[in-house]
């Protein structure tokens, strides 16, 4: 009798489902396809658990979506704008731009959203000047509930060669101001960044005056494709980690 039960369960199922679905087989893209007589009772539950499981899987995935915040460093103005200290905003500006995303001017920076396969990334333009970058950083992670390991800085380097980029998961903050404060804010330097060389080409005594100087011509021509690099490495270290970010690209 629990034999019968379950069978009579399974039909009139079977029944239901057929009803809710029917609208599908009745449209112009099914309409060789014969529900009633073309499909057994067993192949129309694998069909109907294959649809259950479909909707599973994208709920799985979306399960898996997490939030990342990508700070890049520099000071707001057009004085600014292609100086070597900006290059943080540079590398967010060509990533927005190839996402045919644009910046919204809201609390404390200049904010975009873009997806990576099932990866959101907020991209944050500090607005606070650099030597109060972390009360941006602060204020968007609270506001986008972004965990620590989820942040990552773009930041220019003075000890690299122009163009080198190398991604770190924290450490000192070399004498850079905006890194100093986000540290200050956070309380920890464990928070991952993407070094972009600036290179150090000045006297002694220049380096102000260096970092806030234009790229050189020579510079700014092969900039395009290290900016490319550098949103590859973006994009690594949301879908596939710090670690294994560093493996693939800091030889680069």
């Amino acid at each position: 009798m629990r034999g019968l039960k379950t069978s009579k369960q399974n039909r009139n199922a079977a029944f239901h489902w057929s009803k809710c679905i029917a609208p599908v087989f009745d449209s112009p893209l099914y309409a060789d396809v014969n529900f009633q007589m073309g499909l057994s009772q067993t192949n129309m539950f694998s069909f109907l658990n294959w649809l259950r499981n479909l909707g599973n899987s994208s709920s799985d995935s979306n399960k898996n979506t997490m939030n990342h915040l990508i700070v890049g460093l520099g000071n707001i103005g057009p004085e600014y704008a292609r100086t070597r200290h900006n290059i943080g905003f540079r590398v967010l500006d060509a990533m927005a731009a190839a996402a045919d995303v644009t910046f919204q001017d809201k609390r404390y920076g200049f904010i975009s959203e873009l997806r990576v396969k099932n990866q959101t990334l907020f991209l944050l333009k500090p607005s606070t000047y650099m030597n109060l970058s972390g009360n941006a950083v602060r204020y968007w992670m609270n506001e986008k509930k972004i965990e620590l390991e989820r942040l990552l800085v773009v930041v220019d380097d003075l000890a690299l060669p122009f163009g080198s980029l190398r991604m770190k998961p924290g450490g000192s903050e070399a004498g850079h101001n905006g890194l100093r404060h986000i540290t200050q804010v956070l309380g920890t330097q464990q928070y991952a960044r993407l070094r972009f060389g600036i290179g150090n080409d000045f006297p002694r005594g220049g380096q102000v005056d260096y970092v806030l100087g234009n790229l050189s011509p020579e510079d700014e021509a092969a900039l395009p494709e290290r900016l490319d690099v550098a949103a590859e490495m973006i994009k690594s270290f949301a879908l596939s980690g710090i670690q294994f970010t560093m493996n693939h690209f800091n030889k680069r």
